[in-house]
């Protein structure tokens, strides 16, 4: 029998989706993609199917999940890029075959071909979170404010102060902790 595996956090945005395949960095981290069938599970809800991963096409996303992470935090708090995160970006972004088409309602998508592989996907991913760090998207970095998550987001609301990465998870933790900690100092009032 096998273990039920944590639900995947999945966002409009795919770098930062991919990223949050490990959540409560800071914390007790939750890592969602555990095993090879789970990153091939995780590509296909995202648009990305592949038919199978090997362990080390798991570790290769693995390395880029942190990359990615490293580069979004460092760009949210305005830091220099690491060096390294953004070689491995870039490797992985040059190292796929993967075509943008564009959708009925004038999206782009991205088209894997049939014979793709984790490398390709990764590609995408890769090239994803490039035109975030590269500035070409409507919308600004953040990093959740939860001392425990500290998760890289994309922020796309109209006022650009979003706080949390999720507000069902995130949010509401440290809106339930707020209220329970106003409510043991002050009693009697909720009544």
């Amino acid at each position: 029998m096998h273990a039920r595996f944590p639900d995947f956090r999945l966002g409009k945005v795919l770098a930062t989706s991919f990223t949050a395949t490990l959540t409560e960095r800071c914390g007790n981290a939750v890592e969602r993609i555990p095993t090879p069938r789970r990153l091939v599970d995780w590509l296909a809800v995202s648009g990305l199917a592949v038919e199978s991963c090997t362990t080390a096409q798991l570790e290769l996303a693995w390395e880029l999940r942190e990359s990615i992470h490293a580069a979004l935090t460092a760009a949210a708090i305005q830091d220099p890029l690491p060096a390294s995160a953004v070689q491995v970006i870039n490797d992985r972004s040059i190292q796929g075959r993967a075509a943008a088409v564009l959708t009925p309602e004038n999206n782009r998508q991205w088209r894997l071909s049939s014979a793709s592989c984790v490398e390709d996907a990764l590609s995408v991913i890769a090239a994803d979170s490039i035109s975030i760090l590269a500035g070409e998207r409507d919308g600004k970095l953040a990093l959740c404010a939860s001392p425990t998550c500290r998760a890289a987001f994309f922020d796309t609301s109209q006022s650009r102060t979003r706080k949390w990465c999720e507000m069902n998870t995130c949010g509401n933790r440290q809106k339930k902790a707020r209220f329970n900690a106003n409510k043991s100092k002050n009693p009697g009032s909720a009544k």
